[in-house]
């Protein structure tokens, strides 16, 4: 088949010339579709194009989320074995991300700081993940000092998710002034739709209604233009908002 004198699949070979020089690939990935552009744009599609391109990435969350729900304790289920089978660092460390995920709190809290007490207690990532499970565990102090040492280690480190999670472990701790605090700086300097709903929650829980309804108010704005995908992938923090907000306005 020719388009305005050229084969279809020389344009086609053009086309994912363009994608490897725009993409960065090797350059003999252009000689071999120039020089087959047939059999070389078939090879190219299947090798380079499809992996990275959206159809592939949808197929893949689609594929993750099936499994996730046919077989809930799969991850959890794959960490431990390897752990078990290979104790080393790296499967400790998933195995507690793992045990996080599954809302083992506090077998998730043990295994993280167990990675801390070894050659990564300086990681960061690993020591935000002690932070979170031993918050979700009940022992918020512990998180608030995680979270203490990651601002001092590196204040630009996860900035927006550790100061709406020191926050929020300043409020299981009692410390609520702190609390307060940390929850008007996060609104501050990131206001993410998650920052204000945790904001507003907190405001709801404080008896300040004002502020509550006002954050409430930006929130439904923005809840109102969501597609289904984002509704439905933020429904728990909304269901805790509505719930909140729930107990200001009777």
């Amino acid at each position: 088949m020719y388009i305005f004198g050229v084969g279809l699949h020389v344009l086609v070979a053009i086309f994912f010339a363009i994608h490897a020089i725009r993409s960065g690939q090797q350059l003999y990935w252009v000689m071999i579709l120039f020089l087959f552009p047939g059999l070389g744009s078939i090879v190219y599609f299947f090798a380079i194009y499809l992996p990275n391109s959206k159809l592939q990435h949808g197929a893949r969350k689609a594929v993750t989320v099936a499994a996730k729900t046919l077989d809930p304790g799969r991850d959890l289920r794959e960490a431990r074995q390897a752990y078990d089978f290979t104790p080393t660092a790296q499967n400790q460390m998933r195995l507690a991300a793992a045990l996080l995920a599954a809302g083992n709190a506090e077998e998730a809290a043990s295994t993280y700081e167990a990675c801390l007490n070894g050659p990564f207690s300086g990681d960061l990532e690993i020591r935000f993940g002690a932070a979170q499970a031993t918050l979700a565990s009940g022992r918020a102090a512990a998180a608030v000092a995680h979270l203490q040492t990651i601002r001092g280690s590196d204040a630009k480190f996860r900035a927006g998710q550790v100061s709406l999670l020191l926050a929020q472990a300043y409020a299981a701790a009692g410390r609520h002034d702190e609390a307060g605090a940390e929850f008007d700086y996060a609104l501050s300097h990131y206001n993410s739709f998650e920052v204000q709903a945790e904001c507003a929650i907190w405001a709801a829980g404080q008896g300040d209604a004002d502020k509550a309804h006002q954050l409430y108010a930006e929130l439904k704005h923005t809840m109102d233009r969501w597609a289904r995908h984002t509704r439905d992938l933020n429904q728990p923090l909304v269901r805790r908002l509505n719930a909140a907000m729930a107990t200001i306005s009777r």
